[in-house]
């Protein structure tokens, strides 16, 4: 009669499951192997590719046999289950080989002309290392090279280039036919010029480095790539200028990158900032990012560090300082003057958008403190609300207002605004909720920090300002005076990449301290910023002949 295996399948007579009893060999076998193999890949926890390789073939060489390397990026890639990963094999001068890419990264005008030229190969014109023939002899492409490693080649088709396989050699050569999606460089939204270039950078990072190239032509220009993250393997650039930057400081950059052990920055320079930069925290912005191609030229032209991450428009520059972050790419498009009374207007507003309204709600619970003539100061009128929560009513209300012009469609702009001046601010005043001052100078306020041209720095001013107003409530003039002292204290004791983040004012440099408040003409302006520690500080040469300080000094 018949009975069950411990594994509940119905056996015949000879203890053989009935599902087995029709089945060859070869076929039964076959469904161990897959078995086998569901189960090794279900088990399989790898961080990085070359844990991967190691799990599937012991080891991080590319077999001479076609099967195993298909055997392998099934494994590995997901070759015949991802859609976009393509195996193209043919027999080209008499060889088996197989063109391994990612369909959506792939150029077909360059594939096509490679395959063109290759077709007409007969075997007599391949020699026995036919990857080398077709290294040296027959492939009409400029960027191709060897790779003798599994793993490099895998990392090099998941960036979008192309890998030839040819049967018989442990070698793989690898041709850069990619074609990122990219759009035009188009003017950032943030750094907005009257007068000025239109371009600005975009998500690849080829295009970011050519804009850089176009302005600074000289060989000194370094770009330096890496990879960050052991799954997104990001690109990573270090920009700079070799016989300006400080090499201490370029070192230091490059060695934290390194070290840098995540699985991946998918938020791209964000997160390698905090990796590497501002990991605690602290509000203030630690680097300048910058979408505009000409600033990030005029700051390493100056000696700064530039970092590019792919899939980022904008890019990191430092060290910096809080001057720094309160200049303007407009400024050096008017003339000096002009350039001059823009900065002190953009000063006066980040001032303003930190202290008018602390000083405002001093005056008014401290009457005493009023300047003469200032009587007018204070609001006219009793209100249901305390004043200090008008202000973080109001705070809050500014919050949400910015966030809602990012996610609101752009026809919807002008809508979301009429709601936010009539139905929420006139109405609010005209109910007894809030005070007309307090609604008056939270929005200058608000535009101050707008005018901010460092965003992040705008939004750590709003910090201070939230600080201060709660200090002034709760302990008055004592308040304003010591969140005021540990503001600065705070800024003082900061430090931008072993910079002085109030240089040049702490420490005190007077004639730099003139060049940020000041926009001097181009040609007065000859010395490089001293806190950046340059090679060359020496931006014209002082003597009236021209003659250059390098030259003198080869002399």
């Amino acid at each position: 009669m018949d009975v069950r295996s411990d594994h509940g399948e119905q056996e015949n007579g000879e203890g053989v499951p009935e599902e087995l009893v029709n089945k060859s060999p070869y076929e039964i076998q076959k469904e161990e192997e897959e078995k086998a193999y569901q189960e090794k890949k279900q088990n399989e926890m790898s961080d990085s590719v070359e844990e991967s390789v190691h799990y599937w073939q012991e080891n991080d060489e590319i077999s001479p046999r076609m099967s195993d390397n298909k055997n392998t990026m099934k494994q590995i890639l997901g070759l015949g289950e991802s859609f976009d990963v393509d195996l193209r094999e043919m027999v080209l001068g008499g060889k088996h080989v197989g063109i391994l890419l990612l369909t959506g990264f792939a150029k077909d005008e360059i594939l096509l002309e490679v395959l063109k030229r290759l077709t007409y190969l007969t075997p007599d014109q391949v020699s026995e290392h036919a990857l080398k023939s077709y290294f040296e002899c027959y492939i009409p492409h400029i960027q191709v090279e060897k790779v003798d490693s599994m793993s490099a080649v895998i990392k090099k088709v998941l960036m979008g280039m192309s890998a030839m396989f040819v049967e018989g050699d442990r070698s793989v050569l690898i041709m850069d036919t990619r074609s990122y999606p990219v759009r035009s460089p188009e003017e950032p939204s943030l750094e907005r010029v009257v007068r000025g270039s239109r371009d600005g950078f975009t998500e690849t990072l080829l295009t970011n480095v050519a804009l850089v190239r176009r302005r600074i032509r000289d060989p000194g220009l370094k770009f330096e790539l890496m990879q960050v993250g052991r799954r997104t393997q990001t690109d990573v650039c270090v920009v700079y200028i070799d016989d300006i930057v400080d090499k201490v400081q370029v070192d230091s950059v490059r060695e934290k990158i390194k070290r840098v052990d995540i699985d991946g920055i998918p938020a791209a320079d964000k997160q390698l900032e905090e990796a590497i930069i501002n990991k605690g925290w602290n509000p203030f912005p630690l680097v300048r990012y910058s979408e505009r191609p000409d600033v990030t030229a005029s700051h390493l032209l100056e000696g700064r560090v530039v970092i590019f991450v792919d899939t980022s428009p904008s890019v990191m520059i430092l060290p910096t300082t809080f001057f720094d972050l309160c200049e303007h790419a407009e400024e050096n498009r008017q003339t000096a003057f002009m350039g001059t009374y823009l900065r002190w207007v953009r000063f006066a507003g980040i001032l303003i958008s930190l202290f008018v309204l602390p000083l405002w709600l001093l005056m008014v619970i401290d009457p005493a403190i009023k300047p003469m003539g200032f009587d007018f100061i204070g609001p006219q009128e009793n209100v249901k609300l305390p004043l200090i929560l008008q202000f973080l009513l109001i705070e809050l209300g500014v919050d949400l207002l910015r966030m809602a012009a990012v996610h609101t469609p752009t026809p919807l702009a002008s809508a979301m605004g009429l709601i936010a001046a009539i139905l929420v601010g006139d109405i609010a005043v005209k109910t007894g909720y809030f005070v007309n001052e307090v609604v008056l100078y939270m929005a200058i306020a608000a535009i101050g920090m707008f005018a901010t041209p460092s965003y992040e720095l705008g939004l750590a001013n709003r910090l201070v300002r939230l600080f201060l107003l709660i200090a002034v409530a709760i302990f008055k003039v004592p308040g304003f005076v010591v969140g005021t002292t540990l503001l600065v204290i705070a800024l003082t004791i900061h430090r931008s990449y072993n910079s002085s983040y109030l240089w040049p004012f702490i420490p005190f440099n007077a004639k730099a301290l003139g060049n940020f408040l000041f926009r001097l003409p181009l040609l007065e302006n000859k010395k490089r910023p001293s806190f950046n520690k340059t090679r060359d500080n020496t931006k014209m040469p002082d003597d009236p002949d021209g003659e250059s300080r390098k030259s003198k000094k080869h002399k």
